[in-house]
């Protein structure tokens, strides 16, 4: 169950980390958002170093659809109404400069960068998209409602945003991560003010970017109150059409097109991690509407979801202030993933950044989504059943469909022999039990 990405895809490698190290900034993560931080602040000069617990862009870079759009869904109808216009502007801005990055630094790169057209459709809800795209309008996006899709099933129509793009992440990665500063196979295994302690040695830092997807410390921030995870899945379909353009539905679950190098990737399938899941309706899907495609390639993949639908880039927590996190991006990883390297490189640096505001981790969290995760995890805490998330303590749910167990709480994930696949539990599970049952 390998992603199309890492077919024949050799990243370069780092040495682990070998005795003690000082730094100016230690990044810990080598994610898409971490690799990009280490960039940002080498060609500003600074001191960093990153660590990664096991091979950069193995965890969920690797697994993306790799669309590169500032339309994250219906988002902008909605963040008017709740943030008012600025609030909106600022983060259509923020992330247009993000794609309009990646489009520079993919110019004289092999990473089958290509402009696409970017589609959020509905299949009965013309008029909020009529509502999305005016919102866009009024924005100054260039945005508009199109009535008609080449898509294989009837819709209500789509908020069209022209001169967004897609790539491939890995090849991205590959080009940017050469000659940085990064120790591969280095577990932080504690981290406190100015330090870390990892499995090659201590690093002392002045500022410490905390780039893991889900944060793992928990002592600050509240990010298993404010975070959940859900789990989605993708076809790579061989035979199937090419679809023009990258198409997303407004809710959830729902479908997602694009193509890529002669193969249809069809994604969908959301769900809370711990609820039952898989491929089944997504084959039902294929074999209905694509019937002479093969299936070329599966997987899944994980995305941390915010209260409010922003991610959470900046302070780690009002008590720390030499601490930074990016985490949160609901399902708009590359986007997010770069907007976050930029707005961090000027907080590091002590610059103004006019979307510092915008990405605040300690804004309000009085949203109705606060609600459902405290349910989840009072839920998970009090069921008895074994074996249970060493994050927290929560009931961990057999996934029949990827053999995992799975945590509904906060989303971590392990194979059946305790082995950690997805944080934010930072240590494997050591007594699994011989008990399935849930997902």
């Amino acid at each position: 169950m390998n992603s199309v990405w890492t077919k024949d895809m050799d990243l370069p490698r780092f040495q682990p980390l070998k005795g003690d190290l000082r730094t100016d900034v230690l990044i810990i993560g080598g994610g898409m958002a971490g690799i990009l931080c280490a960039y940002q602040l080498a060609r500003e000069g600074v001191d960093y170093a990153l660590v990664e617990a096991r091979f950069i862009g193995e965890g969920i870079t690797k697994n993306t659809t790799a669309k590169i759009t500032s339309q994250h869904g219906l988002i902008y109808d909605r963040l008017i109404k709740r943030f008012g216009l600025e609030t909106a502007r600022l983060y259509l801005q923020a992330n247009q400069a993000a794609l309009d990055k990646y489009r520079e630094l993919s110019q004289d790169m092999d990473c089958d960068f290509e402009e696409k057209d970017a589609l959020v459709y509905s299949l009965d809800g013309a008029e909020k998209l009529q509502r999305e795209a005016a919102a866009l309008e009024r924005l100054g996006s260039a945005a508009s409602f199109q009535p008609e899709l080449p898509l294989p099933f009837p819709v209500a129509g789509a908020v069209w945003l022209p001169h967004q793009a897609q790539f491939h992440p890995l090849k991205f990665l590959r080009g940017i991560a050469r000659g940085l500063r990064i120790y591969e196979h280095t577990k932080v295994l504690e981290l406190m003010p100015g330090k870390a302690v990892t499995t090659g040695g201590m690093v002392r830092a002045d500022k410490i970017i905390i780039a893991t997807h889900f944060p793992i410390l928990n002592k600050h921030g509240s990010y298993f109150l404010k975070l959940y995870q859900q789990r989605s899945y993708v076809l790579a379909l061989k035979g199937a059409p090419d679809v023009g353009g990258m198409y997303v539905d407004e809710r959830t679950p729902g479908l997602s097109f694009r193509n890529y190098n002669g193969l249809l990737l069809l994604g969908g399938g959301s769900h809370r991690t711990g609820k039952p899941g898989g491929w089944k309706d997504l084959e039902a899907f294929a074999q209905r509407f694509y019937p002479g495609a093969k299936i070329a390639a599966r997987w899944a993949t994980q995305d941390c979801i915010t209260l409010d639908g922003m991610p959470y880039i900046g302070q780690y927590a009002k008590s720390t202030p030499e601490l930074f996190v990016a985490t949160g991006f609901n399902k708009w990883g590359m986007t997010s993933s770069m907007a976050a390297a930029m707005l961090l490189t000027d907080l590091i640096l002590g610059r103004e950044n006019k979307y510092a505001r915008v990405f605040r981790p300690s804004r309000s969290i009085l949203r109705p989504q606060l609600a459902a995760n405290a349910t989840e995890a009072v839920a998970g805490l009090l069921t008895p059943t074994v074996p249970r998330c060493p994050h927290m303590g929560c009931a961990l749910k057999y996934n029949a469909a990827e053999h995992s167990w799975d945590c509904p709480c906060h989303g971590s994930r392990f194979q059946e022999d305790g082995s950690l696949i997805d944080n934010p539990a930072t240590d494997d599970k050591k007594e699994m039990g011989r008990a399935r049952g849930g997902a």
